[in-house]
């Protein structure tokens, strides 16, 4: 089995770049520091695919303090999210989250984001790191002018740790007093952790795991000492520091989108299946006329399967996808070895009809057509026990 596909980087970044409160705890593990979205961050410890499978039977605990947190505050802040956001923000009560994207005109994705509801005039919007100006001024362009609202960039003020893994609760749990078993999906609570007070603790991530997103203050010692705490306490669960290398594989597994992949500027709602996020009888927001005119057009044109790899070979990032006959239907979003499944696997944009008929195709592996077939998604789903 050939190792998985590293991440996609950006091109190199000519200004300085970030760097997390853990940048030197990530250098003295040894970590391959790579470039990205203007980020140094850690690809991998030593061993991406031990990394991956640390998730899947144990723990691993992530760094993504690179993320951005934009905060809504005010009387108008849930209007402007609705007005902003695709997802139904009215539904949420205090302390739940939810899955949404920030669309373009045209339906198509400005990014995807989690909306926090702190209180009822509350907000927190989680956006992707290498996306985070681009999104604030955005956001700033659309409703920054509206009564009621004060928005501000706290991406600053954060450090965010991405516990992951059937042993995440357990290895947490050591740490707070917090009943984390009361806390559901896409819920939160606050509080301490490791003796830092006031950390915020999610119960959501990016891997298909059960796990936890916290988020305490950026200063270096509160985000080291949490560091610190969270790998003893997994040390008896075999604990794993995760980089980005082993987070796309597991969010591959686990059929998540990734921003400029299944999920861009020019790809819509409909195209990337996002349907169950959508909704379109909330009343008006950004993409929503757009959207509703593919709808009664007949539907987009191409849809996003997820692929298998019948023959040897892997299906990576921009590769083309043929049908039978060799002609090119499409490209492949993202692809990668499976650590966990071992197998290979894609998701790729097709027509429709090839979507719906479920054939098989063909995808241009460097000089060989290498056969895949169509599969449901996601490849793999946690057990529920």
């Amino acid at each position: 089995m050939e190792p998985p596909a590293q991440p996609k980087l950006d091109p190199p970044n000519p200004a300085p770049l970030k760097k997390t409160a853990l940048n030197s705890v990530h250098r003295a593990l040894k970590a391959k520091m790579v470039d990205f979205g203007g980020w140094e961050m850690p690809v991998e410890y030593g061993g991406l695919i031990a990394e991956h499978m640390a998730v899947r039977t144990g723990v691993g605990l992530f760094d993504v303090s690179h993320m951005g947190e934009i905060q809504f505050r005010g009387p108008g802040s849930l209007a402007a999210i609705q007005h902003i956001a695709m997802n139904d923000a009215s539904r949420l009560k205090n302390g739940q989250a939810q899955y949404s994207a920030l669309l373009t005109p045209e339906g198509t994705f400005v990014d995807d984001v989690l909306v926090h509801r702190l209180s009822e005039n509350d907000y927190l919007v989680v956006v992707n790191a290498g996306t985070t100006e681009k999104d604030f001024e955005w956001i700033r362009k659309q409703v920054g002018g509206w009564p009621g609202i004060h928005i501000a960039n706290y991406s600053s003020y954060y450090s965010q740790l991405a516990v992951q893994g059937p042993r995440a609760l357990d290895t947490l749990q050591k740490l707070t007093k917090t009943d984390l078993a009361a806390i559901r999906n896409y819920w939160f609570d606050w509080g301490e952790v490791a003796g830092i007070a006031h950390v915020l603790m999610v119960r959501s991530g990016y891997t298909g795991e059960d796990g936890f997103e916290i988020y305490l203050p950026s200063d270096g010692a509160s985000t080291e000492k949490a560091w610190n705490a969270l790998l003893d306490a997994g040390a008896e669960f075999g604990i794993r520091p995760c980089g980005l290398g082993a987070r796309n594989t597991l969010r591959l597994e686990a059929g998540m989108p990734l921003y400029g992949h299944e999920i861009s500027e020019s790809i819509n709602v409909f195209e990337a299946g996002h349907e169950r996020w959508l909704k379109l009888d909330k009343g008006p927001f950004i993409g929503r006329e757009a959207l509703l005119a593919v709808q009664a057009s007949g539907g987009p044109a191409r849809s996003l399967v997820a692929l298998e790899m019948v023959d040897r070979g892997i299906a990576r990032d921009g590769y083309l996808v043929l049908d039978l006959d060799g002609s090119e239907i499409g490209v492949i979003t993202s692809g990668s070895p499976a650590p966990f499944l071992k197998t290979n696997i894609a998701f790729a944009l097709v027509p429709v009809a090839v979507a719906a008929s479920g054939a098989d195709v063909f995808v241009q592996v460097r000089a060989n057509r290498v056969r895949a077939k169509q599969v449901p998604t996601p490849f793999y789903k946690r057990s529920r026990k």
